[in-house]
């Protein structure tokens, strides 16, 4: 699984020059819509099928400060899934190894009618990937 890397971009970053703490869950949605696309299971392929994940808590650490142009790069991994919540793992680190941010996304599944669904039950094969990179805590 390839790393998501991000450039801090000059707007991401408030008066003192570090990036604003916000931008941080902003990237994280990068690096999951980059990991489900490497996984075959991109959000538009789910969303064809009816399927919509919707973020329902985020929990970041940060670890040390980022600024302009610094290259963050970001790994994710499947922290927990059951079939119907879904927890992502984030580990951010600067291109020298520096660690930035920790943090998780958690996610359920919802068909056009909104009613949570069972992905191991009714989508066995995006379950099995997910589950794939599965690296419990």
């Amino acid at each position: 699984m390839e790393h998501y890397t991000h450039k801090v971009n000059y707007y991401e970053t408030d008066r003192m020059g570090i990036t604003h703490h916000s931008n941080y869950i902003c990237w994280m949605e990068e690096a999951r819509i980059d990991f489900l696309e490497q996984i075959g299971w991109g959000y538009d392929r789910i969303e064809a099928m009816g399927i919509i994940s919707p973020v329902t808590a985020v929990d970041c650490k940060y670890k040390n400060t980022t600024t302009f142009a610094d290259v963050v790069e970001i790994s994710v991994w499947v922290a927990q899934f059951r079939g119907v919540k879904l927890k992502i793992g984030y580990s951010m680190s600067k291109a020298d190894g520096t660690p930035v941010c920790e943090a998780f996304s958690e996610h359920c599944f919802l068909n056009r009618e909104g009613k949570i669904i069972s992905m191991k039950r009714e989508y066995p094969e995006i379950y099995s990937a997910l589950c794939e990179y599965l690296r419990e805590e």
